[in-house]
C-alpha cells in the first residue's frame, strides 16, 4: 500500500514529513511512492532542473531514514515523459516536437543519456529499492516529431511499436546497470495494445504495469479482463492506481472523501475476482498538479482525513462505521464527513490547522466579497462601476456601506494571516504564495480596489 506524494508542486518541507509518516504507518501505509520531479538535489548539467525550493541531498537522506525507521519502502517515481527537463533550454533540443515540452525524442542517443544519468543520481540516494517508477504515461505528441515521422513510414512500424521501443530503452537502461530493481510504469499508453503486440514488444519481461483509475464507475469487469491480458502477454505482476486527492478538480482546494472512499471501493471489487498473486499492491496516489504546468490541487494537509479513510479502507478490505469510528480518533476529529466538503472543525493530525482555515477560505471567502459588492443595495444602486470610475458618492451612503467594507476585509485578513503562519512550518514560500494569489488574493484584491475608490470618492 504505496502513498503517492506528488512533489511538483507545494512539495512539504521535510520536517513536516518527518511528523506526517508515522502517522502514515498506523493508517496503514506499507510504503511511499515518491514523485520528486524539480524537487530531487540534481547535480553537474542536470542541476539546472532544481527548482529553488529542491531537497538537498541531506534533507531527503534524512527523509529515507525516517521512512526506514517507520518501515516503509520508497518506490522513487522518474515522471518520464519529463516536462519539467523539456522545458528547459538546455534540454529543448531532446523535443519529440520542437515546440513542445511534452515528450522525449526516442531516436536521440542523448535522450537515453539523459535519462540513464537521471536514473543514476536518483539510484545513489537510495539504498535497497525493489522497484523504481518510471512513468511512462500520457506521452503526447510521440510519434509526431520528423524523424518519428520517418521511421513510421518504414514497414511494420507503427506509433505502438514506437511507444513500446521507448518504454523497452528506459526499461533497459535501469535493468543493465540495476537488474534487483524492477521497473513500474503507468498502464495507459499499453491498455489499448493487442496482446500479440504486447508479448512480442518484450516489455512484459521488463516491467510491471501500474493500472490507474481514479473515478467511481470503474468498469470492474473490463479490470479484471484487462489485468487477466496483461498476464497473458507475459507481465509477471501488476499494481492498481486509485486516488485519495487531486483527480476530481484541475484547481480543486478542498477534498470529497466519499468520491476517493467508493474509488477505493471498486478497486477493492477488482481485487477480489483476480488472482492474488498476480497483484503487488496498490498506489494510493495524491496528485498536486495534473501536470507541470498546472495550477495546484488539493494541499497535502488538506487532503489528509480523506488518505485516512482510504488507506484504512484498502487496509482492512471495506469501509464500516467502526473503520470510521477509528479515523476519526486517529485524527481527532470528532465529525469526519464523507459525502459532503469538511465543515471547518479542528483536528489532531499534523497540518489539521491548514485543513481548517482553507475550509473557511474556501466557503466563504468569495461569496462574502461577491455579497458585499453584487447583492448589496449601496454598492448596487449608490456604487456601481459608474459611480466608482467618476468618483462620485452622496456622503450618507459611504457610512452606510463603507463600515461593512472595512469589517469585511479586516476578518479575511486575519483568517489569511493565521493560514500563511500556519503554511510556513509546511511549505515554502513560492507554494504559500501560489495558493493566495490562486485562492485569496482575487477576492481581497476585489475588496481592497473598492475600499480605495470610497476614500477618493
Amino acid at each position: 500500500r504505496l502513498v503517492h506524494l506528488d512533489l511538483k508542486g507545494a512539495a512539504p518541507r521535510p520536517q513536516y514529513l518527518e511528523q506526517l509518516l508515522p502517522l502514515l504507518r498506523t493508517l496503514g501505509a506499507t510504503g511511499l511512492l515518491l514523485e520528486y520531479e524539480d524537487t530531487f538535489p540534481y547535480t553537474g548539467p542536470l542541476e539546472v532542473l532544481q527548482a529553488p525550493h529542491a531537497y538537498s541531498p541531506e534533507e531527503l537522506q534524512a527523509l529515507l531514514s525516517w521512512a526506514r525507521a517507520q518501515d516503509l519502502d520508497v518506490v522513487p517515481l522518474l515522471p518520464f515523459p519529463l516536462q519539467f527537463v523539456l522545458k528547459h533550454r538546455e534540454f529543448a533540443h531532446l523535443r519529440e516536437v520542437k515546440e513542445l515540452p511534452n515528450a522525449l525524442n526516442p531516436h536521440k542517443e542523448e535522450s537515453l543519456a539523459l535519462v540513464k544519468a537521471m536514473i543514476d543520481q536518483v539510484m545513489a540516494l537510495h539504498e535497497n529499492l525493489q522497484w523504481f517508477h518510471i512513468g511512462c504515461d500520457e506521452v503526447f505528441y510521440l510519434g509526431e516529431g520528423e524523424e518519428s515521422k520517418q521511421w513510421l513510414q518504414q514497414q511494420n512500424n507503427t506509433p505502438e511499436k514506437l511507444c513500446l521501443s521507448h518504454i523497452k530503452a528506459v526499461a533497459t537502461c535501469l535493468a543493465w546497470s540495476y537488474p534487483t530493481v524492477t521497473p513500474i510504469v503507468w498502464d495507459d499508453m499499453l491498455r489499448g495494445m493487442s496482446e500479440e503486440t504486447l508479448a512480442e514488444s518484450g516489455v512484459p519481461q521488463l516491467v510491471q504495469p501500474m493500472i490507474w483509475d481514479y473515478g467511481t464507475d470503474i468498469n470492474i469487469e473490463g479490470k479484471v479482463q484487462l489485468i487477466e491480458k496483461y498476464r497473458r502477454c507475459g507481465f509477471s505482476k501488476v499494481w492498481l492506481a486509485s486516488a485519495f486527492k487531486g483527480a476530481t478538480g484541475i484547481n480543486q482546494s478542498l477534498t470529497l472523501i466519499g468520491h476517493h472512499l467508493r474509488n477505493q471501493l471498486e478497486w477493492l471489487q477488482v481485487a477480489r475476482r483476480s488472482p492474488a498473486d498476480v497483484l503487488e499492491g496498490i498506489a494510493l496516489t495524491g496528485w498536486q498538479r495534473y501536470d507541470h504546468f498546472a495550477v495546484l490541487c488539493e494541499l497535502l494537509p488538506v487532503a489528509i482525513p480523506s488518505l485516512a479513510v482510504c488507506l484504512q479502507t484498502i487496509k482492512n478490505g471495506g469501509f464500516s462505521e467502526k473503520i470510521r469510528e477509528n479515523v476519526e480518533n486517529i485524527l481527532g476529529m470528532p465529525n469526519l464527513e464523507i459525502d459532503t466538503f469538511m465543515s471547518p472543525s479542528v483536528g489532531t493530525f499534523p497540518g489539521s490547522n491548514i485543513l481548517t482555515l482553507v475550509t473557511q477560505i474556501s466557503f466563504h471567502l468569495k461569496s462574502s466579497v461577491d455579497d458585499l459588492l453584487e447583492r448589496n443595495r449601496y454598492a448596487t444602486g449608490w456604487f456601481t462601476l459608474y459611480h466608482r470610475k467618476r468618483k462620485i458618492i452622496h456622503p450618507i451612503i459611504v457610512h452606510h456601506f463603507q463600515p461593512d467594507a472595512v469589517r469585511l476585509f479586516s476578518k479575511w485578513n486575519a483568517v489569511v494571516q493565521d493560514l500563511q503562519v500556519a503554511m510556513e512550518p509546511v511549505f515554502h514560500r513560492c507554494a504559500i504564495e501560489e495558493w493566495m494569489e490562486e485562492n485569496v488574493h482575487p477576492s481581497l484584491q476585489k475588496l481592497q480596489e473598492v475600499l480605495d475608490d470610497l476614500d477618493e470618492a
